[in-house]
């Protein structure tokens, strides 16, 4: 017999029916679970410590979310109210750069969105109004509708990567690797790889303009490439 599936978090009812009258909202709960990650992480997020941030028990939450699970998908729909999707220009390379780079900005807001977004895509009501926006972006491109909504996906999933790869290069292991690469180069044995201009000169800082550059580069011939 085929397992019965529960319904995503945004099609079932604000509350358990039965029980007390509501004290809080899923909203509330949400903001709360966000400032919560922003502050000190995604794995200091759970049920319990939300519930204490709010004053309440952690059974209590269980009338507005079920699970975890929930809770992250309904943080990740959340921060994709940040994005100000302004009337398309005609432009898509254009168009679909500009909300690339509000998603980096919005990735490097909340540090624990790009994983998740990996990870645990999830589409409520902020992500299905951006999926709307970026068809509309797309709507007189010849492609096939499949070809735009994986257009979509990319321009998330590309997204998230490289802010991952940002977010990391601040971090001792980077540098090591740097290092390990500069040896390597000296020695010899590895002409290309000493040809490279990150080996020669690698960047101090990963999070400047030149980064947002080669970001708006590789998406550009990413999205290109799906479209057709």
């Amino acid at each position: 017999m085929t397992e019965r599936q529960e319904p995503v978090i945004w099609m079932r009812p604000e509350q358990a029916q039965a029980g007390r009258p509501a004290e809080r909202s899923r909203a509330e709960i949400t903001a709360a679970a966000v400032e919560l990650a922003d502050r000190e992480g995604l794995d200091a997020v759970s049920m319990r410590r939300v519930a204490a941030t709010l004053g309440t028990g952690a059974a209590s939450l269980y009338r507005y979310v079920s699970a975890r699970d929930d809770l992250l998908a309904l943080m990740v729909d959340s921060v994709a109210g940040e994005y100000d999707l302004s009337p398309p220009t005609g432009d898509w390379q254009a168009d679909l750069s500009a909300i690339a780079h509000q998603a980096r900005q919005i990735m490097r807001r909340h540090p624990w969105l790009p994983g998740l977004v990996i990870a645990r895509p999830a589409l409520g009501p902020h992500g299905v109004d951006l999926l709307e926006h970026v068809l509309e972006v797309l709507a007189d491109h010849p492609a096939e509708p499949a070809a735009k909504v994986e257009a979509f996906a990319l321009l998330n999933a590309l997204t998230a990567l490289f802010v991952q790869n940002e977010l990391a290069a601040a971090g001792p292991e980077v540098r090591r690797r740097a290092a390990y690469l500069q040896h390597v180069a000296a020695a010899g044995s590895h002409p290309r790889i000493a040809a490279l201009p990150a080996v020669a000169a690698p960047p101090a800082d990963a999070s400047g303009d030149a980064s947002g550059d080669r970001f708006a580069s590789v998406l550009v011939r990413a999205l290109a490439g799906v479209l057709g």
